[in-house]
């Protein structure tokens, strides 16, 4: 057939979603009724859907979100947790994101902290900005296994580079000295170059005597707090406890 060299030829180029949509329109005779200029932006159309999903779907497996099927549209606006829709959505178009400001999430222990993060971090891949979820802990024992291994400054170039880091289970527990300095690496090095999400129990108030040292204390403070929006999840119940088995 005169159309096998053309269906072959945009395999070739990769272009299998308009390859195969063009094989089906040639079966369909119905799409003869249509425009040279109509089925071939049907094709078009198809194939940059499909390259979009793709994009999409790598951003958020690359992620490594904890909750990846987190989304804005799903948030729980009970009363007593006492979250302003207004301030989510607002945020929620990553514009944060393009002027390299942060964002401090508090709660409790299953307020939600890490879902409502994880739904803004899917929100910037829709955006297709990529994104990345590490617990702190974990991230701090990265970067003194990558100083270890010699490759600290190629670790701290990544984290530098990525738009929206989040950072979940933020100064959970006290800091030694040397995690306050790799702290104090990674904060500067994102400092109005890149944004990210605080997690934490504790308002700000408290971070400084899980630092340790004061002179760390203050400069990774002064480099977030006075460039954070601050979103609180208070509430009675946990929301384990609201979406448990046991009610």
């Amino acid at each position: 057939m005169v159309n096998e060299p053309t269906v072959r030829k945009l395999q070739e180029m990769r272009l299998a979603t308009m390859a195969e949509s063009f094989q089906k329109q040639l079966l369909d005779t119905s799409y003869q009724e249509l425009s040279f200029e109509e089925r071939f932006g049907m094709l078009v159309d198809l194939e940059w859907s499909r390259r979009k999903n793709n994009r999409l779907t790598s951003l958020i497996r690359k992620a490594d979100f904890q909750q990846s099927d987190a989304c804005i549209e799903n948030i729980e606006y009970h009363a007593d947790r006492k979250l302003d829709r207004t301030q989510i959505l607002r945020l929620a178009s990553g514009a944060y994101i393009h002027d390299k400001l942060n964002m401090i999430i508090m709660g409790a222990s299953g307020a939600g902290k890490t879902y409502l993060a994880c739904a803004f971090g899917i929100s910037a891949c829709r955006n297709f900005l990529p994104v990345k979820y590490i617990r702190l802990p974990e991230l701090l024992n990265d970067l003194a296994v990558a100083r270890g291994e010699g490759i600290f400054g190629r670790m701290m170039k990544a984290y530098k580079k990525v738009p929206l880091l989040i950072l979940d289970e933020w100064l959970l527990v006290s800091l030694k000295e040397s995690e306050a300095r790799d702290l104090l690496e990674i904060v500067e090095a994102r400092h109005q170059t890149g944004s990210t999400i605080f997690c934490s129990q504790f308002a700000p108030g408290g971070w400084h005597s899980k630092i340790g040292e004061n002179t760390l204390a203050d400069a990774i403070l002064d480099r977030i707090v006075h460039s954070s929006y601050t979103i609180t999840i208070e509430g009675t119940d946990s929301m384990r406890k609201r979406k448990g088995l046991i009610q």
